[in-house]
C-alpha cells in the first residue's frame, strides 16, 4: 500500500484500501484511461497511462482538483494554513469551523471546501439540497494533521506531473468516441443495493436507481463491442440484499471477487450473512493474481 497515493478527500466508497486488488487488475500498457466516477480520485491518480480522464458528477470535487492541479504545491499548502490561522480552526474549536463553513457556504471557495474537509466528522463531505456544505465540526477528531498534508503533496504532485483531463457530467455526456480499441474505462458508481449521502438523491445532485443502473451496463456492453476495455467496481450483496440483476450481467464477462471467500458461493450470498460482497467485474482477463486473490470466470 506505501507505493499507492492516498487522496486527500476521504471521499464516501473511495477505493484506497483494496487498490492493491485493482490496479494490477489493470492492462500493463493504456494509451487513454477514464475514471468515469472519479470520487476521490484513489483509482485514477495511481493508474499509469499515457492519458488519464477523470470525471464526476459533484462539480465542487472537479473544481477542486483543478486547483491541486494548476497551484504550486508551496503555494497551495501556505493559503491552507493562513486559512487555519485566520479562523483558529483546531480539533476543539467548533465556533471557528462553524464560520469558516458559513463563509465558505457565501463565497463557495474551493480552498475553504478543502480545508472544512479536513475538520469535518470523520473528514466526511455531505452537502444538503442547496448544495450547502453542512457536515458537522470532527471534535477531538479531525485537523489538517500530518498524514493529510503529506497525501496532499503527493496527491498534487502527481496531478500536476500526469496527464489528467477533468471533466464534470453525467456519465452517460462522456464523450467515449475519443476512445479506441484497448482504451480502459474504469467505473465506480454508486451502489444500487446501498445508500450514501452521494446517491440518496437529497443532496442537490442527481440520485441513483435502477435506472442509473440499467444505463450503466448498457453503456459498458457497447464499449465490449467496440473493444474498449472495462473494469465495474460494485457489490453482489450488502446487508442481506442482493443485485440480482447485475448478478446475471456479470456471467458475460470477467469477476474479481476482493474477499476470495466469496469466490465458490454460487450466487447463494443471502445464505452467507449480511457481509458485503464487493467485485470488480471486467471484459478481459487478467494475469494470474497473487495466491491471496481468487478469481472466477463465469
Amino acid at each position: 500500500m506505501l507505493d499507492y497515493i492516498k487522496s486527500p478527500m476521504n471521499y464516501t466508497g473511495g477505493k484506497y484500501k483494496i487498490l492493491e486488488h485493482i490496479i494490477p487488475s489493470f492492462p500493463n500498457s493504456i494509451n487513454n484511461f477514464v475514471d468515469l466516477f472519479a470520487g476521490g480520485l484513489n483509482v485514477g491518480i495511481n493508474v499509469q497511462s499515457d492519458t488519464i480522464y477523470a470525471n464526476d458528477q459533484i462539480t465542487y470535487l472537479v473544481e477542486l482538483y483543478r486547483l491541486f492541479q494548476d497551484t504550486p504545491v508551496d503555494s497551495l499548502l501556505s493559503s491552507i494554513k493562513e486559512r487555519i490561522a485566520y479562523f483558529n480552526l483546531s480539533q476543539t474549536n467548533a465556533d471557528g469551523y462553524n464560520a469558516l463553513r458559513a463563509e465558505y457556504n457565501q463565497s463557495k471557495s474551493l480552498l475553504d471546501f478543502f480545508v472544512l474537509t479536513c475538520y469535518s466528522f470523520n473528514h466526511q463531505i455531505r452537502f444538503n439540497s442547496k448544495h450547502e456544505f453542512n457536515t458537522p465540526f470532527g471534535k477531538e477528531r479531525s485537523s489538517f494533521n500530518e498524514s493529510i498534508e503529506r497525501n496532499l503533496v503527493l496527491f498534487c504532485t502527481a496531478l500536476q506531473k500526469k496527464n489528467i483531463i477533468l471533466s464534470t457530467g453525467d456519465f452517460r455526456d462522456f464523450d467515449f468516441a475519443r476512445l479506441t480499441k484497448g482504451d480502459v474505462v474504469y467505473c465506480d458508481p454508486p451502489y444500487l443495493i446501498t445508500t450514501g449521502s452521494y446517491n440518496d438523491g437529497k443532496r442537490g445532485f442527481k440520485d441513483w436507481t435502477e435506472s442509473e443502473d440499467s444505463d450503466l451496463l448498457a453503456l459498458l456492453d457497447k464499449l465490449n463491442e467496440c473493444g474498449i476495455l472495462f473494469a465495474l467496481s460494485n457489490v453482489f450483496a450488502h446487508k442481506g440484499q442482493t443485485n440480482d440483476a447485475l448478478i446475471e450481467w456479470s456471467k458475460k464477462y470477467s469477476v474479481l471477487y476482493i474477499d476470495k471467500t466469496y469466490s465458490n458461493c454460487s450466487y447463494h450470498f443471502k445464505d452467507r450473512g449480511a457481509k458485503t460482497v464487493e467485485v470488480l467485474i471486467t471484459n478481459y482477463e487478467w494475469e494470474e493474481p497473487k495466491c491471496e486473490q481468487m478469481t472466477l470466470m463465469l
